[in-house]
């Protein structure tokens, strides 16, 4: 007789595949959203709002917002215990799940809302952490978390707004990147960096799909840069014009052309 522990029925038909993400949404018996991972022997199951596990540690929404109450009540002198260090990370992990299930279901608004989220916290361990080997351990990974937050706003403008703001949104990125290059004095390498040539090769993937050139800020960078300033003012006037006489993104994506797989740097 069969256990009703056992998951065989919630995993049969679903198989697990080495390299990819797996992710699905169902609904819980009450009615709200979950998500679920496919994984090696099993599945991972997420809430789809707040903390991924659904708890809510010593009453706040997550161990993030916990944490930061400590500091206003102790100080700013306040250093993480081992165990809080050891409770942020579950917490790291739990949004690192849940941002690869919404890039897997192109949920992108939503990855990077949890990448703001591990990118933020991430500023907020290494002001209080207790010791300098710890800080590195997560800041190893910021590159990662960051080209996620750039990839996922790229593809949400690309979605809502169109080309244009998409790659807006990655050069942004890029300078963003550059900027993190450079605090660790480390700019000799980010124009081999892989993750700034997977964000290029994107921009230049929507710039093909989408019969672009030049984008009006980045015609305004190249003549502030060439110190053309007369044409570095009829190119600001032109993007206020356009913002004033923008159509809606409503009324824009309905007419949006299909994307394959931009996600992998190729429209």
């Amino acid at each position: 007789m069969p256990s009703p522990q056992d998951i065989d029925s919630v995993i049969e038909d679903w198989d697990y595949i080495p390299g990819e993400v797996n992710a699905r949404r169902v609904t819980a018996r009450d009615g709200r959203e979950l998500l679920q991972m496919r994984v090696d022997m099993g599945l991972l199951q997420m809430e789809s709002e707040l903390r991924p596990d659904g708890t809510r540690p010593h009453g706040a929404e997550t161990y993030f917002d916990y944490l930061v109450g400590e500091v206003v009540r102790e100080g700013e002198e306040f250093e993480l215990s081992q165990d809080q260090c050891t409770e942020a990370d579950r917490e790291f992990v739990q949004y690192y799940h849940r941002r690869l299930c919404w890039l897997s279901l192109r949920e992108y608004g939503k990855a990077a809302k949890d990448a703001d989220h591990s990118l933020a916290f991430m500023d907020f361990v290494r002001e209080h952490s207790p010791d300098e080997e710890w800080i590195l351990s997560h800041e190893q990974y910021r590159p990662f978390v960051l080209f996620h937050r750039i990839q996922a706003s790229a593809l949400a403008a690309l979605d809502d707004d169109g080309p244009e703001l998409a790659i807006t949104e990655i050069n942004k990125g890029l300078d963003t990147f550059h900027e993190l290059f450079l605090q660790y004095e480390a700019e000799d390498q980010f124009e081999n960096d892989e993750l700034v040539v997977r964000l290029r090769d994107m921009r230049e993937s929507v710039r093909k799909r989408f019969e672009l050139g030049d984008t009006l800020d980045e015609q305004l960078a190249e003549a502030v840069k060439s110190e053309n300033y007369e044409l570095a003012a009829q190119l600001r006037d032109k993007m206020h014009h356009k913002q004033v006489t923008e159509p809606s993104t409503s009324s824009r994506s309905d007419s949006m052309p299909q994307r394959s797989s931009c996600e992998n740097g190729g429209c």
